[in-house]
C-alpha cells in the first residue's frame, strides 16, 4: 500500500486538463512579430490578473523575433504540453506554475499594468524518462523569467493570450476555463474511499454498476480519524478510472452545479490526487 503524507497533499493540489496542440498566432493587425504587445484595453491589473487567474493557458504556438516558429517548445503536444496556471500566491505576489510536462514549475509574478515580471522558476524533481521531455522543461523554465508583457485577446473564442519576451519572442496560449470558472464557485476539498469493487444499482428506470464509496475524515496531524458509511456513488469523479480489486482514498474537488438536471446530481466531482492505493485480495 502506498501513502502519501497529508502535509504534502495541501500544496500539490494543480489540476489537470489534457492540452489541445494546433498552429495559433496573434492578431496580426494589432501585434508585430517581436514587438512588445500593447496595453490589454479596457484592463487595469486587477482585471487582468483576474482574467488570468480565471483561466489554464495551453501553449499552442511560440515565434521568435523574426515571426519565425520555435517548434522546440510544442513538439511534444498533445501528450506532453506546456501548461501555465496563475493563482493568489502565499508569498508577496502571485503564483505561476507550468504543468503538464513531466515535474511542476513555480515561481512568483507580478503584473503593472500589461508588464509582466515572473520570478526564477523552481522545479519539482520527479525524473523523466524521456530526455526530450527534461530538455523541454529546461527550456520552459530559463523562457518564463525573460517575460515582459501580456496581452488578452478578449474579443476571441476561445479566449487568447501572447506573452511577449525580452528577446522579441513570443508565445501564444489558449485559455481553458479552470473548474471554479466552468462551475461558478471554489468547490471544496472532501476525501472518498472507492472500494475494490462496484455494485449493481439503479439509476433511473436503468440498471447499472455503481462505485461503493465512503467519506473520509483527517485530523490537523494528518491522521485519519473517522470514515462514514459505504454507499452508491451515482455519477462519475472526472480524472479516475477505477481498477477493480483495487482499494483507493482519493483527494477530490466537489463543485456545485448551477442548475442541474432534475436527475442529475447537484454536484460535480473532480479527482485532485490518490492518496491511497492498495491491491485487495
Amino acid at each position: 500500500m502506498t501513502r502519501w503524507p497529508l502535509a504534502a497533499l495541501a500544496s500539490t493540489a494543480l489540476l489537470g486538463i489534457a492540452a489541445c496542440s494546433s498552429t495559433g498566432s496573434a492578431d496580426p493587425s494589432t501585434s508585430k512579430p517581436g514587438a512588445s504587445s500593447s496595453t490589454n484595453p479596457g484592463m487595469n491589473s486587477s482585471a487582468l490578473n483576474k482574467t488570468l487567474q480565471a483561466y489554464h493557458w495551453d501553449l499552442e504556438s511560440a515565434q521568435d523575433q523574426s515571426g519565425r516558429a520555435l517548434p522546440s517548445f510544442t513538439a511534444l503536444a498533445p501528450k506532453t504540453a506546456v501548461r501555465l496556471n496563475f493563482s493568489a500566491g502565499s508569498q508577496p505576489g502571485q503564483q505561476l506554475v507550468s504543468t503538464k510536462i513531466c515535474n511542476n514549475l513555480g515561481g512568483s509574478y507580478q503584473l503593472d499594468g500589461d508588464k509582466i515580471t515572473i520570478g526564477n522558476m523552481i522545479s519539482t524533481q520527479m525524473a523523466c524518462a524521456d530526455g526530450r521531455v527534461m530538455q523541454l522543461e529546461q527550456a520552459v523554465g530559463a523562457q518564463l523569467p525573460r517575460a515582459q508583457s501580456v496581452r488578452i485577446a478578449q474579443d476571441a473564442n476561445p479566449q487568447s493570450m501572447v506573452l511577449s519576451f525580452n528577446d522579441g519572442s513570443r508565445w501564444n496560449l489558449k485559455a481553458v476555463p479552470t473548474n471554479a470558472t466552468k462551475y461558478g464557485n471554489a468547490g471544496e476539498t472532501i476525501f472518498l474511499e472507492v472500494g475494490p469493487q462496484t455494485k449493481p444499482c439503479s439509476a433511473g428506470v436503468m440498471r447499472t454498476q455503481c462505485l461503493q464509496v465512503r467519506d473520509v475524515h483527517y485530523d490537523s496531524a494528518g491522521r485519519k480519524t473517522t470514515a462514514g458509511e459505504w454507499g452508491n456513488f451515482y455519477g462519475n469523479i472526472e480524472g479516475y478510472q477505477h481498477e477493480p480489486g483495487i482499494r483507493n482514498v482519493l483527494r477530490v474537488k466537489r463543485y456545485t452545479v448551477q442548475n442541474p438536471p432534475a436527475d442529475a446530481s447537484r454536484y460535480a466531482y473532480v479527482l485532485d490526487m490518490t492518496v491511497e492505493s492498495e491491491r485487495t485480495k
